[in-house]
């Protein structure tokens, strides 16, 4: 039976995935990654484009979910995984391989043979933003996909936000926005932890943009308090 809802729940993961990958709702953010998929980096002139909305990444049996803000525009936007690519998610996979997470401590393309065990790492917002800004509108058009992963993954146990719009981003997701008081809401703080009602435990943490990282806002030892601390909490 186990492995009959398995593998039913992976594949109702793909048909999210499908529906997040064709998702044309926002008409802003799907003309500025074509155009960047059109027009490409120096570095990465010889590649082709991902260019589509970025689906979740993981485990379907995940115990941690990894929530972001959105791809980068030469991270996952050109790599087509989320948080690859760029320097975020060079932080990201190093942390949950140290941690017993992934199999390798780097992620660069789709078919590097990176596998996730017991995470699932996805995003608030599944198109590269302008000035990765994207509007409340855009936010909230994207909102149903993250709704759908969160509904699916039902061994979840801790979540990891990396940053305020991610945090936002899941409590409204979750439906615990509107639910909680906003004196009882979990309060955003760098390695913030909260016990949610339903007995999972929110996870805070600055984003590992270079904004955080190369300002020492957020350190390395920070980083992998954060990490070190749900991989306590989950067990091995």
């Amino acid at each position: 039976m186990a492995g009959s809802m398995m593998r039913e729940r992976t594949r109702a993961l793909a048909a999210v995935e499908h529906a997040i990958v064709t998702c044309e709702r926002c008409t802003r953010l799907r003309a500025w990654c074509t155009q960047v998929a059109r027009e490409r980096k120096r570095a990465h002139q010889d590649e082709t484009y991902w260019g589509k909305p970025v689906p979740g990444f993981g485990d379907p049996a995940a115990r941690l979910l990894v929530v972001g803000l959105a791809p980068a525009a030469h991270g996952g936007n050109r790599t087509g995984r989320v948080f690859t690519g760029d320097s975020s998610g060079d932080w990201l996979y190093e942390a949950l391989h140290r941690f017993g997470f992934a199999n390798q401590p780097t992620s660069t393309n789709r078919d590097d043979g990176l596998q996730l065990e017991s995470a699932w790492v996805t995003a608030t917002g599944r198109c590269a933003p302008p000035a990765n800004k994207p509007t409340p509108a855009e936010l909230t058009n994207c909102r149903p996909h993250l709704q759908a992963e969160i509904t699916l993954l039902k061994d979840v146990r801790v979540v990891i936000v990396l940053g305020r719009i991610a945090w936002e981003g899941w409590l409204r997701a979750t439906g615990w926005w509107d639910r909680l008081p906003s004196r009882n809401r979990p309060a955003f703080a760098h390695a913030a932890e909260s016990r949610m009602p339903d007995g999972i435990t929110l996870i805070c943490s600055y984003h590992p943009s270079r904004q955080n990282t190369n300002t020492g806002k957020l350190t390395r030892k920070m980083w992998h308090q954060v990490f070190e601390r749900a991989r306590t909490l989950i067990g091995h």
